[in-house]
């Protein structure tokens, strides 16, 4: 049988193809291009396959895509037809969906992503199942078929896959582990912050499960000015404005009048926080490593399997030794999480992570 992997070898030979043999993959979530980890990962995914020889759609509800159907979007009041979804998807060799099908946010439109992407080569990218949320525990799993793969982004969440009858691969977010390094001085100078502040960053959005509570208690507790990145989100800005107001140490919230960009945030911060109950994965945790800054992590159950791989962190609701690392920094701690994260989370390795799932699809018939 020839596989999706056979066309995209090909695809990669330029020499042997003809006009128009160049495969095209297209990405197709609720929204694309934003800040979000799926839209993150979902990007990493799309240059992954670019350097496979592939073409990339983007198809999504909301954000900078090629095609968007404002019915795929999470507070969308309706669907797309069906016909428009077809006819999005149609110059497409292959469908990624991402979460769209993972995550019932949006229910009509996951139903009809399903049925458009029935009996064609799709791989079902799964960043979160619905169980994994206390309001969707009652959910069905998602949806399969003998056309697809299943990917998910942690071992917990395929094992609970396969206790549903749904065979998936783990493949990690992976992470570029020299990012670009941005003057921390003038980073710190755009927030107004003097040289001798300590600066904790939560780069996450604020949700109940981002723990908010606890990352300013534990800024509190070494002394520190507590930043926030990201946005209220799902009705959570009262409880956001209580903690703020109720704060017993100075509060930073969103990215400043500078409008600085992640690679700044992570140069003006001395520690990560990472204080969640829940995270499909938790890309700071892995950022800290990469950025070089201390991480200080709460209890999510993956952080417990990433942590598996020889990760050094703190305990977000423990700061006694995160006091004692802050008065005298030992860079080697540093410089082990890096190579840690370098050695298994490594972007470069991606392709052939992805290559290997492809060649279990077959080629549609086009």
């Amino acid at each position: 049988m020839t596989t999706l992997a056979d066309r995209q070898q090909d695809a990669a030979n330029p020499r042997g193809l003809q006009c128009g043999a160049v495969p095209t993959a297209a990405l197709l979530s609720f929204r694309l291009g934003g800040n979000d980890g799926v839209s993150i990962e979902a990007a990493k995914w799309a240059g992954a396959l670019q350097h496979l020889g592939w073409d990339i759609l983007t198809v999504a509800g909301a954000g900078p895509v090629d095609v968007r159907l404002e019915g795929l979007g999470i507070d969308a009041p309706s669907p797309p037809t069906r016909q428009e979804l077809v006819d999005a998807l149609a110059p497409a060799d292959l469908v990624v969906i991402e979460n769209l099908c993972s995550l019932p946010l949006n229910p009509p439109a996951s139903a009809l992503a399903a049925a458009v992407c029935a009996g064609r080569p799709a791989v079902l990218h799964h960043h979160d199942l619905p169980w994994q949320r206390p309001n969707l525990a009652h959910m069905p799993p998602p949806p399969d078929d003998p056309s697809w793969a299943h990917v998910t982004i942690n071992h917990l969440s395929r094992r609970e896959l396969a206790g549903r009858g749904i065979a998936a691969t783990t493949i990690y977010n992976s992470f570029d582990p020299n990012p670009p390094v941005a003057d921390r001085s003038r980073a710190r100078s755009a927030l107004g912050l003097e040289p001798d502040v300590r600066l904790l960053l939560q780069p996450t959005r604020a949700l109940p499960r981002k723990n908010v509570a606890g990352g300013l208690n534990l800024a509190t507790a070494v002394g520190g000015t507590y930043w926030l990145l990201g946005p209220a989100e799902d009705g959570y800005g009262p409880e956001l404005d209580r903690l703020v107001a109720g704060a017993r140490c100075p509060v930073l919230l969103g990215a400043g009048t500078a409008r600085l960009g992640i690679a700044e945030a992570y140069a003006a911060c001395d520690v990560v926080l990472l204080p969640s109950t829940w995270e499909g994965f938790g890309n700071p945790a892995l950022e800290s490593a990469t950025y070089r800054r201390p991480l200080a992590v709460g209890p999510y159950p993956v952080a417990r399997e990433l942590a598996a791989f020889g990760f050094r962190w703190f305990d977000s609701a423990v700061p006694a030794p995160l006091e004692t690392w802050l008065g005298h920094p030992d860079d080697a701690l540093l410089e082990h999480n890096h190579r840690v994260a370098a050695t298994y989370f490594n972007v470069a390795d991606l392709p052939a992570r992805l290559a290997d799932v492809l060649a279990t699809l077959p080629t549609p018939s086009r």
